[in-house]
Order: structure tokens, then C-alpha cells, then sequence
């Protein structure tokens, strides 16, 4: 197969591959940390049964032979595009997950979600002075996942919630650390029920999230009105049920990542960030200190930070399930010298405040 011209391998490919497809039995194997080997770069034969690994592993099931065609192509190019990362980055590398079948634009489309008006925040009690501006013990560390205050990553799916997600993880914190209890609460409910300001699966700020838990008195517990990933009729029945409430809520000042970390040391924060960038997609491990722009559009919260190798980073709480990158979190750079952050990440941060 080598000696044939590029042409005749576009030609012949397909058809190749079916019959690869039909001829080999699906063989268990272990992944690297990454996901492949450089073996499995070295012919087309070793790259369909990664692709059959994968599938398997990811309980990928495909409508025809045409449409698995087309995801494998999709796979050799993000598996091209990881490979060629991981030989030219030192702090962080990238590995085949769940979305290595899905092209960036396909990603970008399902996975992100926030929605922001000209970077403009709600006029509201996130004007008034920031509550942490005179704390002064700033520990060297600090990771709200040790201290009990972050629940289990969840995956929003192909529902563009991350905003929700972010919002809830953020108040799951304060009322851990204000009440002693770690409880799971409802996305779902922002996403069907908060739709003054928010745009359920597509796109929403968390600021405009809290506001509406606020003013409805509190938000539901996530076994009281589970996830659908889809948008659902808001369920003003469950009314009885237990709430969670918070008092209000305050920004962090823009870009000042100082006053980020002031507010990180007392609670989980809700922050923007730019996921877009394609080694996102990839992300399973390490510092990130990648290339990303500073156009927000993600929801993600903050939960953490710290300092390895020389290298300080904040933690991040993702919702795109715990397969992605380091269990479901990301480590982002700071102290990047840029007033924005790594990918815009002091740009937009907020956080409830629970008093009772």
C-alpha cells in the first residue's frame, strides 16, 4: 500500500477499508495515557484498529458505512492534529476522548455555550464593592475538591449549558461551606425555567443564573429535577420539594487576578473562558498554557489553584464529563503576565453569596 500514489490510495481507500472492516475481529487492548501509540501512526491497518478500539471503548455505533467512512477520516485528522501537539508542547498534552470523531466546528457547536452581550455584565448587586478586597492570608494553595466543597464532574452532552453548569458548581460550593452539605443541584431547572434572560441549550451567562435563583427562592436538588440534556417545560410543581438558596451574588473585577484568587481562597467561583481553541478538545493532561483567544465562550467554574514545577495554575471544573482531561478538570496557567488571563479566564468570574 505504500507504493501507491495519493490518488489511488483516495480512490482505493473506502473499499480497503470495508474489507479491513469485515475481515478482523475487534481486539481488546490498553490505551497510553494519551490513547495510541506510535505504532498505531506507522499504517493505515494499525490506525482502523485504533479507530475499532476507540469506537469500542466509547460505545460508538455508527447509522452506515458511509457515515463511519467519514468519522474515521475526522479521527486520523484529530489524531494527526494531537500528535503533531504532543511533539511540540512541554506542560500540558492532549489524547484521544469521546470527541475524537467530531470535526471543531461540530465540536465548538455542541460542546460551548455562553452567551455574552458585549462583555457587559447585569446592572445589578454585582456592582457593589467586592466583598474579599481586604483579604490578606492568601494560601499558596487551595482546592475546594479536598475540602468537600465540588461535586462529581457532570456532562452537559450536546446541550449548550455549560453557563448552567457553571452557575450550580458555584453554588454548590457556598452552600457546602456555609451549611456543611455537599448537594447535588439542578441544571435542569435553570435551563427550563430560567429563560428571561437565558437561552437554555442555546447559551446563557451565569450572572443572569443567579439573579433568577434569587428571585425564585432557591434552586432545586438534581434527584428532585434530573438532567435531560435537552431543553425541557419548566416544572413549577416541584415547588415543594427542598431548595437550596443563595442571598446574591457579587463580579469579581474585571481582569484583576489577584482579587480572582481573593475570592478562589473563599469559595468556588464561576468563570468565562474561550474554549474554543482545538487543542481544548483534546485536552487529558497537565498545565494548559496553550494557544486561546479571549472571546468567552464557555462556563466553566474555578476551584482551585496552586503551583507545580514552577508552573501556577488555576483548577478548573469542567462539564464535559469525567473522561475528559484530568477526571473532568483542567489546570489553566496563571501568572501569565496578561490582564485578561489565559483565554480571558479574569475576564468575566462571579460568585453567590450565602449568608445564613
Amino acid at each position: 500500500m505504500a507504493n501507491f500514489s495519493k490518488s489511488s490510495f483516495l480512490v482505493m481507500f473506502p473499499i480497503l477499508f470495508l474489507l479491513s472492516l469485515m475481515s478482523r475481529a475487534i481486539s481488546a487492548r490498553d490505551f497510553s495515557i494519551v490513547g495510541y501509540s506510535p505504532d498505531d501512526l506507522t499504517s493505515i491497518d494499525n490506525m482502523i484498529d485504533l479507530f475499532e478500539t476507540w469506537m469500542q471503548k466509547h460505545s460508538k455505533i455508527y447509522k452506515s458505512i458511509e457515515e463511519k467512512l467519514h468519522r474515521f477520516e475526522i479521527f486520523r485528522d484529530n489524531l494527526k492534529h494531537i500528535d503533531e501537539r504532543n511533539n511540540m508542547v512541554s506542560n500540558y498534552w492532549l489524547g484521544l476522548n469521546e470527541f475524537a470523531d467530531l470535526s471543531h466546528e461540530e465540536f465548538k457547536k455542541m460542546y460551548l455555550g455562553l452567551k455574552v452581550q458585549n462583555e457587559k455584565r447585569p446592572n445589578d448587586e454585582s456592582s457593589k464593592e467586592f466583598i474579599y478586597k481586604d483579604f490578606v492570608d492568601l494560601p499558596k494553595s487551595v482546592d475546594w475538591r479536598k475540602k468537600g466543597a465540588v461535586t462529581d464532574v457532570k456532562n452537559q452532552g450536546s446541550c449548550g449549558s455549560c453557563w448552567a453548569f457553571s452557575t450550580v458548581a458555584a453554588v454548590e460550593g457556598i452552600n457546602q461551606i456555609k451549611t456543611g452539605n455537599l448537594t447535588s443541584l439542578s441544571e435542569q431547572e435553570l435551563i427550563d425555567c430560567d429563560t428571561k434572560y437565558n437561552n437554555g441549550c442555546n447559551g446563557g451567562l451565569m450572572d443572569y443564573a443567579f439573579q433568577f435563583i434569587v428571585s425564585q427562592g432557591g434552586l432545586h436538588k438534581e434527584d428532585d429535577y434530573p438532567y435531560l440534556m435537552e431543553e425541557g417545560t419548566c416544572d413549577e410543581k416541584r415547588d415543594e420539594s427542598e431548595v437550596v438558596t443563595i442571598d446574591g451574588y457579587h463580579d469579581v473585577p474585571t481582569n484583576d487576578e489577584q482579587s480572582l484568587l481573593k475570592a478562589l481562597a473563599n469559595q468556588p467561583v464561576s468563570v468565562a473562558i474561550e474554549a474554543s481553541g482545538r487543542d481544548f478538545q483534546f485536552y487529558k493532561g497537565g498545565v494548559f498554557d496553550g494557544h486561546c483567544g479571549t472571546a468567552l465562550d464557555h462556563g466553566v467554574a474555578a476551584v482551585g489553584y496552586g503551583s507545580t514545577k514552577g508552573l501556577d495554575y488555576i483548577i478548573v471544573k469542567n462539564s464535559w464529563g469525567p473522561k475528559w482531561g484530568e477526571k473532568g478538570f483542567i489546570r489553566m496557567k496563571r501568572n501569565t503576565g496578561k490582564a485578561q488571563g489565559l483565554c480571558g479566564i479574569n475576564k468575566m468570574a462571579s460568585f453567590p453569596i450565602k449568608n445564613k
